[in-house]
């Protein structure tokens, strides 16, 4: 099944934005007025952008994104116009958003700001904050060579601005560039796209790199060094001069004359049984390698919490043996001893903390002294 998230143009000249999993019918069902929403009093409408997604949850994910998109930043999706859209994206100044469907995650009419872009290198905030400190070996180049679908062009960017990568070049892409289709699935990652290089040949491509890596399974009958994703990193970290990466088409990979320019062969161990990664799953393990040596965004740490005193563990274990005792658990008699041992042994396993034991004891004194017993005492 595929799912669609599209834009609507009404009858004022505002846009809609939404997803479905029909997108005839949704249309239809728009200029129809079947809606009391937004369109109902705009109509009639135009469908002017959509894009297919194999998942609900990738489509919402776009509808989302481009609802935080202004208008003028949409009419540049819509007219593919990508310099516009990396400008738009640049301006730090308020602008309105247009209209959301039913599963709109927030109103419509808030007004929201965009991402700011650094004037010296053209990237957003995000991306910008990717690239961590300044260092003496610019991060490597990803060459995408003749890609056939501007969608992978678009996830693969996506996966590079994720892991600090920021410069794109295309050799030769099938449909033409740029392509509109490129940017919902690049999912923010516009600036990256927008300034991606195109060129004629690999050559030409690499022309300023000292150190080209050909990601391949096979050595396609050139004998060249094979070096794994990680061992690529460490070279190009360690080299002062510019690399690349070459990934090829999505159909068949790189061909023996573009692995023949390489320096070297990079590869990923995978099943042999089933050896079938696709475009951006390969750039984004390749690009995940190279950030492990970077300043990336990172989950904060907490300290665990230390571990409770003998006194405080003592303390609930004998509340605990008090109350199951109570209760007639140690029977028989001869077998009270190990069945006590065999508690504290349970009790000691988990190495509670302090907060721990208190939650602990505070539900054994519940069990112990229910609150409607304590009530009709009273």
């Amino acid at each position: 099944m595929s799912f669609w998230t599209y834009i609507l143009r009404c009858s004022d000249g505002r846009f809609y934005v939404g997803h479905t999993d029909d997108l005839e019918k949704r249309v239809a069902e728009h200029q129809s007025g079947v809606f009391e929403g937004f369109t109902h009093s705009r109509r009639p409408v135009e469908l002017v952008w959509s894009e297919y997604f194999q998942t609900r949850y990738e489509a919402l994910e776009i509808e989302r994104k481009l609802k935080g998109w202004s208008r003028a930043k949409k009419q540049a999706l819509i007219d593919g116009d990508w310099k516009a859209v990396s400008t738009l994206a640049a301006r730090p100044t308020p602008v309105l958003r247009d209209a959301a469907s039913t599963s709109s995650a927030a109103p419509q009419d808030k007004r929201i700001f965009s991402n700011s872009v650094r004037p010296e290198d053209g990237l957003s905030e995000g991306a910008a904050a990717a690239q961590g400190p300044s260092r003496r070996t610019p991060p490597p180049i990803i060459v995408l060579v003749r890609p056939q679908l501007a969608e992978n062009i678009g996830k693969a960017a996506r996966a590079m601005l994720n892991f600090g990568l920021t410069e794109l070049r295309l050799v030769s892409p099938r449909d033409g560039w740029p392509n509109p289709d490129a940017g919902p699935a690049a999912a923010g990652a516009d600036a990256l796209i927008a300034n991606a290089q195109v060129y004629d040949s690999v050559s030409a491509a690499v022309a300023d790199c000292a150190h080209v890596y050909a990601t391949t399974v096979r050595k396609r009958g050139v004998t060249k060094p094979v070096v794994d994703a990680a061992e690529a990193a460490s070279e190009i970290r360690a080299a002062t001069t510019r690399s690349a990466i070459l990934f090829g088409p999505e159909r068949a990979g790189l061909e023996t004359d573009d692995v023949a320019i390489a320096r070297a062969i990079l590869t990923i161990p995978v099943n042999p049984a089933f050896s079938s990664l696709n475009l951006a799953q390969a750039v984004i393990l390749v690009a995940y390698e190279w950030s492990r040596g970077e300043t990336l965004a990172q989950p904060t740490k907490v300290d665990d919490e230390p571990p409770a005193s003998q006194f405080d563990l003592d303390g609930m274990i004998e509340q605990f043996d008090s109350l199951i005792d109570a209760a007639g658990f140690y029977f028989p008699p001869p077998k009270v001893p190990s069945m006590r041992r065999n508690v504290r042994s349970i009790l000691t396993k988990p190495g509670w903390t302090t907060p721990e034991i208190r939650t602990i004891r505070g539900i054994l004194s519940a069990l112990q002294f229910p609150r409607s017993s304590k009530r009709s005492n009273s």
